[in-house]
């Protein structure tokens, strides 16, 4: 007798839950499918688009698992399962962590307007939050930049979309910018030959666009020139460096004199 109850019931249960079942089945089933073929456009898309390697898998999962969340709210609900409850305890999860991961995910959401609108990219030159260096890797939280002297630095990718960024890359030349000071007693004109000629020697410098020579200052004690050629990103600081050097020697050779503070002993007499 108590087996027949338990059979029963069985087949009570099966004919009132068994058809929601297969529905769930078949739910979960097309579902999975449905998302696969979501992601596997997605991934399409984001390639076209080159979002970086970094930001497409996390877009990826971060999407898989959102579907993923709603496809089981759905086969929960398909079986009878109220979900109203569950779907606002996600919902209060989803603030609590939100609120405190707010500087995380503004440092992500820095990275995602990186990825999608470039306005960087890796071997870049660029200035940003004070500091100065070579774009190493883009990643979804931060930026690493290979300074000058060769330090890694990292900014968070929140305060670098946010900030200035000077890209100096970005049209493949740069001026150099350069001050020489020379004696008053020195020929204005017979001083800019002397800064033509050490330009137009130097094998890494631009003949387009052409370099700036002009008096831009007359100090206490110098009439000061500026020198602006142009050269490639690459070669920036090479260029820096030797017409410093060059200009020096040539203003030497040319007997040009460069001011500089020095005393003058007075001898006393008797």
């Amino acid at each position: 007798m108590d087996a027949q109850k338990w059979i029963d019931a069985g087949y009570n249960l099966i004919i009132e839950f068994g058809p929601k079942l297969i529905v769930a089945i078949l739910i979960w089933i097309i579902g999975n499918w449905v998302i696969k073929m979501l992601l596997k456009g997605l991934r399409k898309v984001m390639a076209k688009a080159d979002y970086g390697e970094s930001l497409e898998k996390f877009l990826i999962n971060l999407i898989n698992w959102a579907l993923k969340i709603v496809l089981v709210i759905v086969v929960l609900g398909s079986v009878g399962i109220g979900t109203t409850s569950f779907a606002a305890v996600l919902a209060a999860a989803g603030l609590a962590i939100g609120l405190a991961l707010q500087g995380s995910l503004g440092n992500f959401a820095g990275g995602v307007l990186i990825m999608i609108f470039k306005p960087i990219k890796i071997g870049d030159l660029i200035e940003a939050q004070g500091e100065v260096g070579v774009v190493k890797e883009i990643e979804i939280f931060t930026t690493k930049l290979i300074g000058l002297s060769n330090k890694e630095i990292i900014i968070p990718n929140g305060a670098l979309s946010n900030g200035n960024i000077i890209n100096f890359s970005t049209e493949g030349t740069r001026r150099v910018d350069l001050v020489f000071g020379v004696g008053y007693d020195s020929d204005i004109k017979r001083t800019k030959e002397v800064f033509s000629k050490v330009l137009a020697s130097h094998p890494k410098i631009l003949k387009e666009p052409a370099p700036t020579i002009a008096v831009s200052e007359l100090a206490d004690s110098s009439i000061n020139f500026v020198v602006r050629p142009w050269c490639t990103v690459e070669d920036y600081w090479a260029v820096y460096f030797e017409i410093t050097e060059n200009v020096k020697e040539a203003l030497d050779t040319a007997g040009i004199e460069i001011p500089y503070p020095h005393q003058v002993e007075i001898k006393k007499k008797g």
